[in-house]
């Protein structure tokens, strides 16, 4: 069934009665009566809904390329256009805020007056006071919109909200009180002079930070915890997606307090390096950057002690053989990770001041914890192996036990001195750069054992010592030292010295021949306790 238009042209009948349906409603009257239900198509969004999903590439793009045409008329009618509008009135809000220069809020004949060393320094003092600025409004933002809702809605108890957001709230008039300071030492003209000693006073206040940087591990992980919670993540998930927030997480307001504090320096050496070396501020800025650097340092002690005594307390020991004091008194991390043994098992090593464990994760409902795995090695007992790519074949897969093509790469080996201690473990680096970063860290925890036990470390014997201790009088030189004979020969003049006569003038009267018959002596006796031990050895071998 056709229909014409009107000229002269051939349509499709399901054209037709669109057409007719909008353009000609009194052409209703002469169609057909039917009892058959008819989808009206103003219902129908998309002519790609109707066709059948399908495997054929071609019909598929077919559909899209209908769906697509069809979304593009569609556009056209006034409920399209609207939804358009709506969504184009809304712009994804930027990461940061939008920066201002300090020369861009004054007027430009006072700004050719200057010249270009200070124009540079005013632009440093005001990055730092707008810093200052946008820390306080950022942690009255995170009060306000995060901390006092999830509050009053009971998404989070008081006493979770107050391990993770710490002393949020008393930080702010520290910053404030800098403002303050730095908006009385600001000319009428917009320049500031001296600013050092304003900070020399001010830094030290920062010390206050101690207690919020040590906590921020801790309330990282209940964070991520509660975020299991529906009601906690779909709060977030709102935030996140509110133009207040600026596309940025939770913990990214919580942690710009910490981002703040390492700015500091590199603001004061940046306000320091475009200021005239006549300048009064010179030696206050000095001051001022040494107190900086100290505050940073007592802080980052103190967080270390905190992240070394929380992952001390989420060890679990399978057997009490493996607990050690040296794991409980330890306040360095050094390093800690995930690797690779050989067998392809993931495990978690913590390289403390003092001790290696090796551990594996397990995780439960309130948290991450980790199982300590074979017997911690002292640092002092530890050896470290670099090994080379394809030295050793790693297990852990049934199809690489019987191909020769893997290739175990960036792997190295720790073991015990002594062998009977406990075994030796070959792990597993994801890349290079891994790899050698705990090497470098191991290395640095036994240089200062090997440095204090030189000795002690040559004497230990390794496996090819063990075939020779058969033969003792041809190595005897090799295995003991010339002082040690002597040591001995010396023993045995002074036993028979004190036989013969306990005063010194007999002692004296020793003739050489004496002494090198009791020196061949005192040798026998020597090389034949060691053949007792070789052969003692040999039966328990």
């Amino acid at each position: 069934m056709v229909a014409h238009d009107e000229l002269g042209g051939l349509l499709p009948i399901k054209r037709t009665i669109r057409v007719i349906d909008v353009q000609s409603p009194s052409s209703r009257e002469l169609e057909e009566p039917s009892n058959k239900r008819v989808r009206p198509l103003a219902r129908v969004t998309s002519l790609a809904n109707l066709i059948s999903p399908v495997r054929n590439g071609a019909v598929r793009r077919f559909g899209q390329t209908i769906q697509s045409f069809t979304l593009r008329s569609d556009s056209k009618s006034p409920a399209c256009a609207q939804k358009a509008c709506s969504r184009s009135i809304a712009p994804t809000p930027p990461k940061r805020r939008n920066s201002v220069l300090w020369s861009e809020m004054f007027d430009v004949n006072m700004k050719e007056t200057l010249p270009t060393k200070e124009i540079k320094r005013q632009e440093a003092i005001f990055e730092m006071s707008r810093g200052e600025q946008d820390l306080i409004e950022d942690l009255k933002l995170a009060r306000k919109a995060y901390h006092d809702p999830m509050l009053k809605l009971s998404i989070m108890s008081e006493e979770e909200l107050a391990h993770i957001f710490g002393d949020l709230d008393s930080y702010i008039p520290l910053h404030e009180d800098f403002l303050a300071r730095m908006g009385e030492a600001t000319r009428p003209d917009g320049t500031v002079g001296q600013i050092g000693h304003i900070l020399v006073n001010w830094l030290p206040g920062l010390n206050a930070y101690k207690g919020y940087c040590s906590n921020q591990l801790a309330a990282k992980a209940l964070l991520d915890q509660k975020k299991q919670d529906r009601r906690v993540q779909d709060f977030l998930q709102r935030c996140l997606e509110s133009p207040f927030s600026r596309k940025l997480d939770l913990w990214s307001f919580l942690d710009i307090p910490r981002s703040r504090l390492v700015k500091y320096p590199l603001l004061l050496k940046e306000i320091l390096r475009h200021t005239p070396k006549d300048h009064p501020d010179i030696r206050s800025l000095e001051e001022a950057i040494s107190i900086i650097q100290g505050v940073l340092s007592d802080i980052n002690v103190k967080k270390g002690e905190s992240e070394c005594q929380y992952y001390i307390d989420k060890l679990e020991y399978l057997d009490e053989k493996q607990r050690d004091p040296r794991i409980e008194a330890s306040k360095v991390l050094l390093c800690h990770g995930e690797l690779k043994n050989k067998n392809g098992h993931k495990l978690y090593l913590f390289l403390f001041q003092e001790i290696l464990v090796l551990t594996r994760p397990i995780t439960r409902n309130d948290g991450q914890y980790y199982q300590v795995y074979r017997q911690p090695i002292a640092v002092q007992e530890l050896v470290l192996e670099d090994l080379q790519d394809g030295d050793v074949r790693m297990g852990g897969s049934f199809r690489g036990a019987f191909s020769n093509s893997d290739k175990a790469k960036n792997i190295f080996r720790v073991r015990f001195q002594d062998p009977s201690s406990g075994q030796s473990h070959t792990l597993q680096a994801n890349d290079v750069f891994h790899k050698q970063q705990w090497l470098n860290c191991i290395r640095t925890a036994i240089a200062p054992f090997q440095q204090t036990t030189p000795t002690e470390l040559k004497e230990l014997p390794d496996l090819s010592e063990e075939s020779e201790e058969n033969h003792p009088p041809a190595n005897l030189k090799a295995q003991h030292p010339s002082h040690a004979l002597c040591g001995m020969i010396q023993m045995e003049m002074d036993e028979c010295a004190l036989e013969s006569s306990p005063s010194a003038e007999i002692t004296k009267e020793v003739t050489p021949v004496k002494t090198v018959h009791r020196a061949q002596a005192a040798h026998r006796r020597t090389r034949e306790k060691m053949q007792h031990g070789a052969k003692q050895k040999e039966t328990l071998v």
